[in-house]
């Protein structure tokens, strides 16, 4: 094999590539013999079929197999050989001798970018703060509240009234666009909760006066990202007929309660609510640490980000942001940005996460951090617990989906990594109020 540099320009590398042909054709002659050795054809004995009939039945297909092979190990080998380590998949492109009928030396091409030369910087030396709140009886009576309300039940408004917000109204509607009724705008005997969500706006609330017996036209318009797309920004109006009202019957927060939720007393659901809000709390006070931590680490990385890198990842942030600009869903301070600025702006959070990707891949590297085989069994359990019912159809997607199984092992490694720096920095705990913790920015990755 001969091997020629033809590109060195800061992180991109080239090589023109020679594999004589006599060692393609013994590649080709052993690969079509072990073909053979398997082939029956009606007159000949097994493993005795002429070379000509499986070159001409088997050439084509061999000749493909063994030059995939031989490039693979090729590149393999120059890669080893310089110590190179490449950011990406390199590209490859054939030049010449690939043809199944070819004299010729196999010439190909590679080209590809190298990692940086990344140096760990001392990580001994970080201070950082972990935010820590504790659960208070406050937090927890809201909780309860808000449980009893969900519970409540509501009873039929007997007096002649009107309807007012906090009321359910049961209603029939019919919808219409343009004066013609559309599919699913029509329904008899709708609760609709005066003041509550799960409708469209303005839709409840134009409810509100309407006394039972009442018939009103009311118009609305619907949300720019509604579900239904033939609906979406559409004005609509819909005939309203109030049949009639209920209203809510506040839930005691006793014992009582905590039966009809399953539990032997009150104080069982408070535990639980604590437990649950503390698990919340460690979770913001994580996050908050860790952003704190890849902002230090970011002002450590004076390393090149290989540019391809950058690309891939910000192709992926460009294609979120814009299904959110079609959704109207962009962010308050990127709404009002001409898109110059938002790529310049994306492009380098793109920069910020390649490279913080990369430290935190070699600090895993160095100090051997691996994700095990029992952690990756671990989080598909997870993720199939978060679909009830379905937990069979999840564990079969990860097991014929090796790439979806990667996509479970970057965030087990990067969490890693992260536990193994923070064990090494100098962390200062300190108390702040619940919503001191929730209203800290979290992590750009």
């Amino acid at each position: 094999m001969q091997v020629t540099e033809t590109l060195s320009d800061g992180l991109k590398r080239g090589f023109t590539v020679t594999v004589p042909a006599a060692e393609i054709e013994s590649k080709r002659t052993a690969r079509l013999k072990e073909v053979g050795q398997s082939m029956k054809l009606p007159g000949f004995r097994p493993g005795k079929v002429p070379m000509s009939i499986l070159q001409q039945r088997f050439g084509e297909s061999v000749q493909g197999e063994v030059l995939e092979q031989v490039v693979s190990d090729a590149t393999r080998t120059l890669l080893d050989e310089r110590g190179l380590r490449p950011a990406m998949q390199p590209k490859v492109d054939l030049v010449s001798g690939s043809e199944p009928d070819s004299k010729e030396d196999l010439k190909f091409t590679v080209e590809f970018e190298v990692l940086p030369e990344i140096t760990i910087p001392d990580l001994s030396d970080l201070s950082l703060v972990r935010l820590k709140s504790e659960v208070n009886a406050e937090t927890v009576d809201k909780a309860l509240t808000e449980i009893a309300s969900r519970q409540r039940e509501f009873e039929k408004v007997e007096e002649d009234r009107p309807a007012a917000n906090g009321d359910v109204a049961v209603v029939d509607f019919v919808g219409k666009i343009d004066g013609t009724a559309f599919e699913g705008g029509s329904a008899d005997d709708v609760s609709v909760e005066l003041g509550g969500a799960g409708f469209i706006p303005g839709f409840a609330e134009q409810i509100e006066g309407m006394k039972v017996g009442d018939e009103k036209v009311i118009t609305v318009t619907f949300p720019a990202d509604y579900g239904a797309e033939h609906l979406a920004g559409k004005e609509a109006s819909f005939d309203i007929k109030l049949k009639e009202l209920r209203r809510p019957v506040e839930a005691k927060i006793d014992d009582e309660l905590a039966k009809k939720l399953g539990f032997d007393g009150l104080e069982q659901v408070r535990e639980l609510i604590s437990k649950q809000v503390g698990q919340e709390y460690e979770q913001l006070s994580r996050l908050r640490l860790k952003r704190e931590l890849l902002d230090k680490l970011a002002e450590k990385t004076d390393f090149e980000a290989p540019p391809g890198m950058v690309d891939a990842e910000f192709a992926q942030i460009w294609n979120r942001i814009e299904e959110d600009r079609k959704a109207g869903r962009l962010d308050e301070e990127d709404k009002d940005k001409d898109e110059d600025t938002l790529r310049a702006d994306y492009r380098k959070i793109a920069e910020r996460r390649v490279k913080l990707g990369l430290l935190l891949a070699e600090i895993g590297r160095v100090n051997n951090i691996t994700v095990t085989q029992e952690e990756i069994v671990h989080a598909v359990r997870a993720e199939a617990a978060r679909y009830p019912g379905q937990e069979q159809a999840v564990f079969e997607y990860f097991s014929k989906n090796p790439q979806a199984v990667d996509s479970l092992r970057g965030p087990i490694f990067e969490n890693k990594v992260i536990d193994y720096i923070v064990e090494l920095a100098k962390v200062e705990d300190k108390e702040v109020t619940p919503e001191e913790l929730a209203e800290m920015p979290e992590a750009d990755v």
